[in-house]
Formats: structure tokens, sequence, C-alpha cells
């Protein structure tokens, strides 16, 4: 790890975990779990507390109802023994998208590639 990286980490926190997490985490965390993003959650001794290492971006939006519930105390039971039923309809699991490239754009819309469509539905103003 760069030196870069470790003064970012160090007073950071949308960079990965901090080192005060790290730390923590080194010290206290039993790791329970990690889901399909690699995101790796833990908890200490007494469950107390219960938290995420973020693969990648800390972007809340990442962590599946399943683990949501866990972190939130919902239920006590991990993802892993005791998984959510899922109804067949249910799309899977997709971080909130806004904001990035990967954003929804519909039709007409300034952040699509190339020239707007040509709308027949609308006719602008013009004052007489």
């Amino acid at each position: 790890m760069s030196i870069l990286n470790t003064l970012l980490r160090a007073v950071t926190w949308w960079n990965g975990q901090t080192l005060n997490t790290q730390l923590f985490t080194a010290r206290k965390g039993i790791k329970v779990g990690d889901d399909d993003q690699g995101n790796v959650y833990y908890h200490n001794a007494d469950d107390s507390k219960r938290w995420v290492i973020f693969n990648g971006e800390i972007e809340a939006t990442r962590i599946n109802a399943d683990w949501h519930g866990w972190l939130h105390r919902t239920f006590d039971e991990l993802p892993t023994e005791q998984p959510l039923i899922h109804k067949d309809w249910e799309k899977p699991h997709q971080e909130n998208l806004t904001g990035t490239a990967l954003a929804y754009a519909p039709t007409g819309s300034i952040r699509r590639a190339g020239e707007p469509a040509p709308r027949s539905d609308y006719e602008a103003w013009v004052p007489e």
C-alpha cells in the first residue's frame, strides 16, 4: 500500500475503511460472512456492534436486504444461516446508480450519447 493511500485512509471515510476502523476490526471484529459483492460483515464478541467493510466504494445501497436486516437488527439470524425467502418475481439486488454513468436516462435526455431522439409528441411554444 502506498503512502498516499495510507494518508487518504487516515483522514477520509469514503476511500475504504479508516485506520481506526481497521484497528478496531483487527482487535475486536469477528467475521460472520460476506456477500456477493465482496463486502465483509463483522460483529464484536457480545454482538453489541455490527458493521460492514465495503469492497471498493462505500455506498450503503450496495448492501442487499438480507445483510441490511442483520446489520440493523431486524433479525438476528445470519443470512448465511437463514437466508430470506425471495419471491420469483423479485429482481436481484442492485445498488442505486443515481449520479453515475450507469444511471437511467430516458429517451431524449441530454445525458444519452449521440443526438437526442426526435419527438413527435411535443411542439415547442413560440411567442407571437
